[in-house]
């Protein structure tokens, strides 16, 4: 099976810059910021509701809970919520309706919530309107592993983050490329 392809800076600004001329643009680039920035895989961004998210005075929660329903291991876990996320979910926050906070995050172009399939579909079409042909719902996840991995995060941390019972599965996510072996040398 082929993995997703991991994103580079330049690659992750045109896709962001694609999401901009979208129609749904706010919704469309913070769906791509919780892909990137806390690595959740399409099925538990479609599942994530107003109060995972918010708290009752609509404030960006510091971290969430998904429940074991709302991912792939139906175990749950913490996710945690960067500066950047929070900045962009501050801004989604603003377009938002706070009457029904058990409501799903993101809604579909037809007002309801996104499936996993659909929300699947909405990252296959941002990234082949950007260009990339080996790209898909599991490259910002991936991604967001990578990036980690080489700023030196460990990889039992890595997983815990990710939701992964196994490290090794963790370690299949990480990519190796030639600025990591040029910079790991040069630890010596």
């Amino acid at each position: 099976m082929v993995q997703a392809q991991t994103l580079t800076d330049a690659q992750l600004r045109r896709c962001l810059k694609w999401c901009q001329m979208r129609r749904h643009s706010t919704r469309d680039i913070t769906i791509f910021y919780v892909s990137y920035y806390a690595g959740l895989r399409a099925k538990e961004i479609a599942a994530l509701t107003i109060c995972d998210v918010y708290d009752e005075q609509g404030s960006v929660r510091e971290q969430f809970v998904l429940d074991a329903i709302q991912t792939k291991g139906a175990k749950t876990r913490t996710v945690w919520i960067n500066t950047k996320l929070r900045r962009q979910l501050e801004l989604y926050g603003s377009t938002l309706r706070f009457t029904d906070a058990s409501r799903a995050l993101f809604q579909s172009q037809k007002g309801g919530a996104f499936s996993a399939n659909t929300m699947t579909q909405l990252f296959l079409n941002i990234y082949r309107a950007a260009g990339f042909e080996n790209a898909s719902s599991h490259s910002g996840r991936r991604t967001f592993i990578t990036e980690l991995a080489s700023k030196g995060v460990s990889v039992r941390v890595l997983a815990e983050l990710a939701g992964h019972s196994s490290i090794q599965t963790t370690q299949r996510y990480i990519d190796v490329n030639p600025q990591q072996m040029s910079a790991a040398v040069e630890l010596l």
